[in-house]
């Protein structure tokens, strides 16, 4: 692990103020559960870590549920949104989705806005001894030539295949979520749809967060969709691992018909991924196993496989049509 030096932040102005002052090189830190993993790795190197725990939990740490939305502070632990009663009678793809990102330990202490921007699990990233252009951009991609098996199969470019792993942003990218800053320009609210970036020919770059900008708050609207939500999870083994494919799926319906219906996609692709071509060929449908299996192949026309990940693809159709028909099923 390389020097740093170390801030705690009394308020949101001082981390941002604390964070622009280092040049670039500076990352907030909550739990840590993810930035000390490869702080120890090497594959981080930040000037300065800015501590955010001294934030307002007032401000930061609340969950806030209305007739209109659900807004979470930045600084709420994992394990306690999935535990929320409301979030899980009204949001269950979230609490879901949350509950089987990571183990219990990981839960209690990393915080929403963290797990949103999680760096991947990519064996060729976290290795610093392989070509990886996400961690020195212009070296080459280790990936498409090597094991490729956990690598995705939509949304790469020409420098990165590498997978997002995390399960959180799956929902929030599922219901329409924003997320509200503050850096050194001031305020923002970005659609979540628009936080991550694909990877094209600058995989350097994942989000689009400016320099010293930190995100305050994650809002979610409600509607008739999100209490008829599942989060589907496949893996190799059902304890702590991350999704070869995964699904979160919301639904309103009118008799067996569709009226409204959200699909995200995990572990088959470079960001959180939406699939709105397949919610289009579902809406006005009969939900039934051959509309979801049609939705499904549209989800994956534009896959790109690589030698050994081209099972991703059935995989991922089957998770698509379990979480359709076991969201249909649900009692709400």
């Amino acid at each position: 692990m390389r020097p740093f030096s170390y801030h705690r932040a009394s308020d949101a102005i001082d981390a941002v103020n604390a964070a622009a002052a280092q040049d670039a090189t500076a990352e907030f830190i909550a739990g840590g559960t993810n930035m000390l993993d490869y702080m120890k790795l090497g594959v981080v190197q930040p000037g300065r870590l800015v501590d955010i725990n001294a934030l307002s939990k007032d401000v930061h740490g609340r969950i806030e549920v209305s007739q209109s939305r659900l807004r979470l502070g930045s600084l709420v632990r994992m394990a306690e949104a999935q535990d929320h009663p409301t979030i899980k009678r009204d949001y269950p793809v979230i609490a879901e989705s949350l509950m089987l990102a990571a183990s219990q330990q990981i839960r209690n202490m990393a915080s929403l806005g963290g797990n949103v921007l999680q760096k991947t699990r990519c064996e060729y990233f976290r290795e610093t001894s392989w070509a990886c252009n996400k961690r020195n951009p212009g070296s080459g991609c280790a990936a498409f030539d090597g094991v490729n098996r956990e690598h995705a199969v939509l949304g790469g470019g020409p420098a990165c295949i590498a997978t997002y792993h995390g399960d959180f942003a799956q929902a929030l990218v599922a219901l329409d979520a924003s997320v509200e800053t503050i850096g050194p320009k001031g305020l923002r609210r970005i659609p979540f749809a628009n936080l991550h970036r694909l990877p094209g020919k600058t995989p350097e770059l994942e989000t689009n967060l400016a320099p010293g900008e930190l995100i305050t708050n994650i809002d979610i609207p409600a509607g008739p969709h999100t209490r008829r939500s599942r989060y589907l999870k496949i893996r190799d083994r059902q304890s702590y691992q991350f999704a070869l494919a995964s699904a979160a799926v919301a639904l309103a319906l009118e008799g067996d018909k569709v009226r409204d219906v959200r699909i995200a996609l995990g572990g088959v692709a470079t960001v959180p991924w939406r699939a709105r071509e397949a919610e289009e060929s579902l809406r006005g449908k009969v939900l039934d196993e051959a509309s979801a299996t049609k939705a499904a192949e549209v989800a994956f026309a534009g896959a790109e496989p690589r030698e050994h990940n081209a099972f991703k693809i059935p995989l991922g159709m089957a998770t698509i049509v379990r979480a359709l028909l076991e969201a249909k099923d649900m009692r709400v």
